[in-house]
């Protein structure tokens, strides 16, 4: 897989390229990773990509031609183009498994007080990775490529993936390890008892009632489905 970045603070990428996960499969050449600093298609000598809003208000907007020229010149017939923004859908792991699948990723990185909005004729599709706001686009790219990059082939080990939060709309069953008792604390007996058929029921039981306790919206979801 490749994944362009279009940024305007390309650095923040160089200590990330080179994290746990992002780069084994930037060294196994399973992730292409291809970060653009869209001063390149700036105007004057500043290289300005931005300029005041039309209709008044505060903050900077980045021009849509910038932008534009950048998405044209490294594009390919396989690219998904990808807006982050916090007007986009919520990103999921559903949505992190079906990118996954994509040859060639593209992710726009917003700054200042946006986008102009002419630029969602350019684009694939709007995410956000949540109801917030950041200074821009940048962490919202690196949660995107992690949550996508461990779901490549030969990424983790496919027993790690087999069962996670979030698949069928449940979260992870609790997970224990040594010592068995700590403060009074202790593993569950039935995850000493070697009985695999108990041990199995026993965590599925626990992923429903964790997700109905602390995400009653995914347990909606699950009631729906099951």
């Amino acid at each position: 897989m490749k994944i362009t970045i279009l940024t305007l603070f390309s650095d923040i990428f160089s200590q990330f390229r080179q994290y746990s996960i992002i780069n084994r499969m930037v060294k196994k050449n399973n992730l292409t990773m291809e970060v653009v600093d869209l001063r390149e298609f700036g105007k004057g000598k500043r290289k300005d990509v931005d300029d005041y809003q039309y209709g008044g208000g505060p903050g900077m907007v980045i021009r849509v031609e910038p932008i534009v020229q950048a998405i044209r010149k490294y594009q390919t017939k396989n690219t998904k183009i990808i807006l982050l923004s916090p007007q986009g859908k919520q990103f999921t792991q559903t949505i992190a498994k079906r990118w996954s699948k994509v040859k060639h990723l593209m992710l726009i990185c917003g700054h200042y007080e946006g986008i102009d909005e002419r630029i969602n004729h350019y684009v694939d599709e709007i995410i956000s990775i949540g109801d917030y706001i950041l200074t821009g686009g940048e962490i919202p790219a690196m949660v995107i490529i992690e949550a996508v990059g461990r779901l490549l082939d030969n990424s983790i080990s496919r027993d790690s993936l087999a069962c996670e939060s979030f698949d069928d709309h449940l979260l992870d069953y609790p997970i224990y390890t040594k010592p068995i008792e700590f403060e009074g604390h202790r593993v569950p007996a039935v995850l000493l008892s070697g009985d695999h058929q108990k041990i199995q029921a026993y965590r599925k039981t626990m992923q429903i009632k964790k997700t109905k306790q602390l995400r009653p919206d995914l347990y909606n979801i699950y009631n729906k489905h099951k």
